[in-house]
């Protein structure tokens, strides 16, 4: 056998794998569990090893990788049309072996140790976030079950269950005000664990000079830079800014046909969670941007003079996508651009 390509379709416990020769004919079918893939790998000369961009896939992909092999990861999504009918996990390897033999096909960077670990950092803060907007949803509710309307806000709602528990029994019953007490401690246990995560993406931002440069582009800060810096890393990935933005679902979707364009709405095709923190990094300094005498500026007014806001916000998430590129890609740092400038913005 003379494998050139290696697909992998990986699962739980067990992997199934297809090896395709120079001409793309399949000369190998095998199920082994994930250790066995590995054990199987050291047998082979170098190759290339494809898998699926999921779960397991960036670890499996660093093992392989120290043997001597070339990983492409790819989106599932690019993989999907390869498969035939009947679909089944040797189909699925065989469908990976095929699409990382397409000249055209995206693949995805191998992230290292570090990348994966800030972003488990940043999925454990966004849990912990949701379970106190939970929390404090759960504790208005009750409130007004009880008639008294807080005011929007945390600030308000901090101090009115303070003030019901100082009133005595006639304010809440024994057991409302017990219930209330716990749902408090437990807020302000919530509060210190996502302050000492912030600290944390602090600390890591001043260490680190790519998310350091990010942060000084008008609405990213520690949580922004550190997120973006360890989903791209220095963007090698993307050929331009628009890729990043596009691949961060923040561009117009398309329905073209019969060469009549049409754009939708924005795609929200990738991270969920780095499209959110974008969109809400522009939506703060939007008004001052708005006002300054910069290119950005310019632009901005301009465009809030046409569109409803919200689709600005986006507008101005989907350019910073693309500054953020244009400094991980260039090393640059972040300098704002005259209003008198020429060229594009």
């Amino acid at each position: 056998m003379s494998i050139v390509i290696l697909g992998i379709d990986l699962g739980k416990n067990s992997c199934s794998i297809v090896g395709l020769e120079a001409d793309g004919s399949v000369v190998l079918r095998r199920r082994l569990r994930r250790d066995g893939v590995i054990g199987f790998a050291a047998k082979l000369p170098p190759c290339t090893m494809a898998m699926e961009a999921c779960c397991g896939a960036h670890h499996m992909g660093r093992s392989l990788a120290e043997l001597g092999h070339e990983i492409r990861l790819m989106s599932p999504e690019y993989v999907r049309p390869y498969v035939k009918a009947q679909k089944n996990d040797d189909r699925d390897a065989e469908a990976i072996a095929e699409a990382a033999t397409r000249p055209t096909m995206r693949f995805v960077e191998l992230k290292t140790e570090e990348q994966l670990d800030v972003q488990t950092l940043h999925r454990v803060r966004d849990r912990l976030v949701c379970e106190r907007t939970s929390l404090t949803n759960q504790i208005r509710s009750l409130l007004l079950e009880r008639g008294y309307v807080v005011a929007q806000g945390h600030g308000r709602l901090r101090i009115m269950p303070g003030e019901l528990l100082d009133c005595g029994a006639s304010a809440l019953t024994p057991r409302m005000a017990f219930l209330l007490g716990d749902m408090r401690i437990r807020w302000d246990e919530l509060d210190r664990r996502i302050a000492s995560f912030d600290a944390e993406f602090a600390a890591m931002t001043r260490n680190d000079d790519r998310a350091l440069r990010l942060t000084g582009i008008p609405g990213i800060g520690a949580l922004n830079a550190t997120a973006l810096v360890a989903a791209v890393g220095n963007a090698a990935t993307f050929g331009k800014g628009r890729d990043l933005a596009a691949w961060l679902g923040l561009v117009p979707r398309q329905a073209t046909t019969g060469g009549r364009p049409k754009l939708l709405g924005i795609t929200k095709r990738g991270s969920r969670y780095l499209r959110k923190m974008l969109i809400q990094g522009a939506r703060s300094p939007m008004p001052s941007v708005a006002k300054s005498n910069t290119a950005t500026g310019s632009w901005l007014r301009a465009l809030l003079a046409r569109v409803h806001p919200n689709v600005a916000v986006v507008a101005l998430a989907a350019k910073m996508a693309r500054t953020v590129w244009a400094l991980l890609h260039h090393g640059q740092n972040y300098a704002v651009t005259p209003a008198t400038a020429a060229g594009r913005i």
